[in-house]
Formats: structure tokens, C-alpha cells, sequence
């Protein structure tokens, strides 16, 4: 029945274009507008990491979780914040699960600086992006560090961005 039903509306479609897509574009569509799933809310994470820290209510007298949110640990600055990556050289990948140094540090975990969450090639750039968690993020954009992936035996230099790729200022949505 439901393999009937796509058939039906896929053959309806074909006039217009219509094609199928799959949770691979869909996750594309959400690295691309820096929309977070779980590969960002780990449990280490909190909103003020992910960059809604304004969603969270100061004037409030007590709410799940405020005592918790205003502990040394989770509001101290060098924490790490989301951030957008974008690779120098645009041929070069990035993957998810990727380490992040400075810029001349030697490869290991000792010189640690982050993580990246979520990566893939974006077609509307036409090379390959990421969201990840970096120590002081939101400080450090327009700086480079190494994406580093000891498993795929690779480095890539990369540019520290806001983490909305495609159209941040919403025009499109509501052109």
C-alpha cells in the first residue's frame, strides 16, 4: 500500500520536478542552517553552549534545571561552544567525530580543543562543512584551526564561523 501510494505521487509529481530525498538531505538541509539534533545535545551540552543561551530565562524564580545552569562548570568561558567550520582549501573534507587543535599544536589529545558534532558536503557551497564544539567558539571566528582524524588519517585546515551556513538572515524563508 505505501510503496502504491509513493508511486502515485511521485508519478503526479514528475510535471513538476518532484523528486524523492532522504534523511541524508534533510540532515544536509539542517548543517547548512546550523540546526542541532542529538549528535549535538550530548549531555555535556548546555543551551548557552549551543547557542541559546537567550532562550533561558533570567527573571524566573526557579525552573528544571536553573540551579544546575549557574554552577562555575557550565558557565565558565573557555567551556565549548558551537561553531561552524569550513575548510581553507575547499577540496578538503571534514568528517564528524574529528578532533580540533591550534594551528601548529602537535597531533594529540593533549592539545585538544574541541570536536566536531555533525559534518557533510553541502551542494548549495559546494564543498564540505561542519558544526562543532570548540573552547570559546564564539570568540575565535575567523580563525583557523586543524581538524584533525587520527582514524581517517587525515588534517584539514579550517576556518572558525558562525555556525548558519545558508542564509542567516532568513530571506529566503521569507521571500
Amino acid at each position: 500500500m505505501g510503496e502504491a501510494v509513493a508511486d502515485a505521487i511521485m508519478e503526479e509529481g514528475s510535471a513538476h520536478g518532484i523528486c524523492a530525498y532522504g534523511l541524508e538531505a534533510m540532515n544536509v538541509l539542517r548543517i547548512e542552517k546550523g540546526h542541532v539534533t542529538h549528535a549535538e545535545f550530548d549531555g555535556r551540552v548546555t543551551p548557552d553552549d549551543a547557542g541559546f543561551g537567550r532562550l533561558v530565562s533570567a527573571q524566573k524564580n526557579d525552573f528544571i534545571g536553573k540551579r544546575l545552569s549557574t554552577r562555575y562548570g557550565l558557565t565558565a568561558a573557555d567551556r565549548m561552544q558551537m561553531v561552524g567550520l569550513k575548510p581553507v582549501e575547499t577540496d578538503q573534507h571534514i568528517r564528524a567525530g574529528a578532533h580540533l587543535l591550534r594551528e601548529g599544536a602537535k597531533a594529540s589529545t593533549l592539545n585538544d580543543q574541541g570536536y566536531v558534532s555533525s559534518a557533510c558536503h553541502s551542494p548549495t557551497l559546494g564543498h564540505d562543512i561542519a558544526l562543532a564544539f570548540l573552547k570559546s567558539g564564539r570568540e575565535r571566528y575567523g580563525e583557523r584551526v586543524v581538524v584533525w582524524d587520527e582514524l581517517g588519517g587525515s588534517e584539514t585546515v579550517a576556518e572558525i564561523c558562525h555556525p548558519v551556513f545558508v542564509d542567516p538572515g532568513n530571506t529566503r524563508l521569507r521571500g
